[in-house]
């Protein structure tokens, strides 16, 4: 019987131990998509206790905790500190076989040395040894991002972002690079005027024009755009239930802006051009600068009434939904192929039923200008476990080019997330290891080890191309 969590956990083949050990642990790690705030690392933060830095904004481990069956003060509410800890300590041991659990004590080793499983009898003494250790300068945030070999940091960031943390971070001289990452969906939001009119008010004070007409919101947008190019942004982002490619006119669009504007509540059909609008819009912007898109496709979001009336979003309320995408995406990425104007793309599905679709979606638009310029996404989201990495690895295998994969992300919250590329880079070397362990690739281990490290890292490196 194997230790849990021994040097070689998840590695089951001699090929696979020695993929991850001398080629994929030694890599850094390039996250470019994540949600961490830049204002923490910035202000090169420091955490008083393990909750703070663990528990505080982390949905995964809420809903967790409310299936549990513990009450909503300890997940987001006026609990102590203390006390979410013990309750959170108290379900560590009802996840097994959830990832949480192999997330739960890996980030336990790799950042405290803890190697004690984490249950009611451990509480106390594993709190109190992460909390002395957190008051050490090692534990302030820049040193934790270091503690883990992070090469490349890509936030998440409104069009409204002044991006004044970026550039303290640049001008502090921190030797990890930290970017901002253009996420546009609240510019799309025209479903609810009450809420849109005040960003697009935001979006006219920080761009310094007035916004009364159609030219002039996507004029804003522009000038933001170019301001966040100016600051070292090269990629957006798009959280979608599925791509938006309706028919529309010009004066189609520029009518549904005046009516939102004048506070009116739209069609479906007129929220579904504007936003088919907006996305090609988005697109033409990103290919004028050589950026690359996101498109984080099928989240069904807030779907306790209940919950989100009392915690608002991005609580743990979502859901994996089942959206029509082929067609509506496809036929986007045709529109921009067509006129030249598709940049890198990546794409990212959270429904598993899709794995396969959106393998071949990229297929489909692949030009010969970028080694992978069209991407299937790492599992993301509810698949970002070993068995969704596994079918995700293996459908851009069957379908596509493996070895070009720009490999993993945390899409994190925390700053203790990044063993989460640990936990890709050994179930990729897994894999890898059983193919050739069963004759089905060749055991030639300077080809292997490469393309290992290139997914690992130098994909993402050259594929990004950062300045």
């Amino acid at each position: 019987m194997k230790r849990f969590m021994d040097d070689n956990f998840l590695l089951q083949t001699e090929t696979a131990q020695q993929l991850y050990h001398q080629h994929a642990a030694k890599m850094p790690i390039f996250d470019y998509h994540c949600h961490i705030p830049p204002k923490d690392i910035a202000d090169n933060k420091q955490f008083e206790n393990i909750t703070q830095i663990w528990l505080y904004g982390d949905h995964y481990k809420w809903r967790a905790m409310r299936a549990n069956g513990v009450d909503e003060r300890f997940c987001t509410g006026r609990a102590t500190d203390w006390e979410k800890f013990e309750k959170w300590a108290e379900t560590v041991p009802q996840t097994i076989r959830n990832p949480l659990y192999h997330w739960t004590h890996l980030e336990l080793k790799r950042f405290f040395g803890i190697e004690k499983l984490l249950n009611p009898s451990t509480a106390r003494e594993i709190w109190e040894e992460c909390n002395e250790k957190l008051q050490s300068p090692e534990y302030k945030v820049q040193n934790i991002i270091r503690k883990a070999q992070v090469h490349t940091i890509c936030t998440t960031d409104d069009p409204v972002d002044s991006l004044e943390h970026h550039r303290t971070i640049r001008a502090s001289g921190f030797d990890v690079r930290v970017y901002p990452a253009w996420r546009p969906d609240k510019a799309m939001a025209v479903e609810n005027p009450v809420s849109f009119n005040p960003y697009v008010d935001q979006l006219a004070e920080q761009a310094g024009i007035t916004i009364g007409t159609f030219d002039q919101f996507m004029d804003a947008l522009t000038m933001r755009h170019e301001f966040f190019h100016q600051n070292g942004c090269r990629l957006s982002d798009h959280g979608l239930e599925t791509a938006l490619a309706e028919d529309y006119t010009g004066k189609e669009i520029r009518e549904i802006f005046v009516r939102i504007r004048n506070g009116n509540t739209l069609s479906e059909t007129e929220v579904l051009k504007f936003k088919s609008c907006m996305l090609y819009e988005f697109g033409v912007m990103d290919h004028s600068r050589g950026w690359t898109q996101q498109f984080h496709l099928g989240a069904l979001r807030n779907n306790s009434t209940r919950l989100f009336n009392l915690l608002g979003p991005d609580t743990g309320l979502d859901s994996i939904g089942d959206f029509e995408i082929a067609r509506p995406l496809g036929k986007l990425l045709n529109r921009l192929d067509m006129e030249n104007k598709l940049t890198k793309t990546i794409l990212y599905n959270l429904n598993p039923r899709d794995n396969e679709l959106i393998a071949t979606m990229a297929g489909n638009f692949q030009d010969g200008s970028v080694p992978g310029k069209m991407q299937y996404g790492s599992g993301w989201w509810f698949l970002d476990q070993k068995d969704g990495m596994e079918k995700q690895l293996n459908a851009l295998s069957n379908l596509g080019l493996l070895s070009r994969f720009v490999g993993m992300l945390t899409d994190s919250r925390s700053f203790l997330s990044y063993p989460r590329h640990e936990y890709f880079r050994r179930t990729l070397c897994n894999l890898i290891g059983k193919d050739v362990e069963n004759g089905e690739i060749p055991a030639d281990m300077e080809l292997l080890g490469q393309m290992v490290e290139n997914i690992c890292f130098n994909n993402a490196k050259a594929f990004f191309n950062f300045e």
